[in-house]
């Protein structure tokens, strides 16, 4: 069976897509290639037992067990010590990729709080977005009693566009409600 979100793109998207940008050949359409979802914990040097937790509930959300991050360099002045756990990551391809960014998109953004759209202004200059999640509870998968601690996280959508107008037309045709 496959997404529904990947079928979407593959019969509407690719076919907007390619009159909008007037591409020649199919292999030129923008796609998204990966989803990485990140969650930094810094206070995790002073309670190690954040940082599993953190761990367990990316994991609830992605469907895939994270991997931890962990400090490049020592900073004194945060008491970080080189090598210190101090994040959780999670790369998401193919159809879990496609399932996550359905349940972001129609599930999780529209019970943000006074929700307005995402910024369209965070791009990186290759077709890439960025996105910040405050609050992880937002995901039905998270059981809010069990919430010790509410985190944030960043996803990040990495696509194959060239260009930010690329990006933004290929993420919009998908779904992603950026402000006007």
């Amino acid at each position: 069976m496959t997404p529904r979100l990947m079928e979407r793109y593959k019969e509407e998207v690719v076919p907007k897509l390619t009159e909008e940008f007037s591409y020649t050949n199919a292999h030129q359409v923008p796609v998204v290639t990966k989803v990485v979802v990140n969650i930094g914990l810094g206070d995790a040097t002073q309670n190690p037992k954040l940082l599993e937790t953190a761990m367990n509930e990316l994991a609830v959300i992605t469907g895939q067990k994270p991997s931890v991050r962990k400090a490049k360099k020592s900073v004194s002045n945060f008491r970080l010590r080189e090598g210190q756990a101090i994040g959780a990551t999670v790369t998401l391809r193919r159809d879990r990729m496609w399932e996550f960014l359905d349940r972001l998109l129609n599930v999780a953004l529209p019970r943000v709080r006074d929700f307005g759209g995402v910024s369209p202004k965070a791009f990186d200059g290759r077709g890439n977005y960025t996105l910040g999640v405050r609050d992880q509870t937002v995901f039905p998968e998270v059981d809010y009693d069990a919430v010790e601690r509410v985190t944030g996280m960043n996803v990040t959508f990495v696509t194959t566009a060239e260009t930010d107008a690329e990006g933004k037309s290929l993420l919009t045709h998908i779904g992603v409600p950026f402000r006007k």
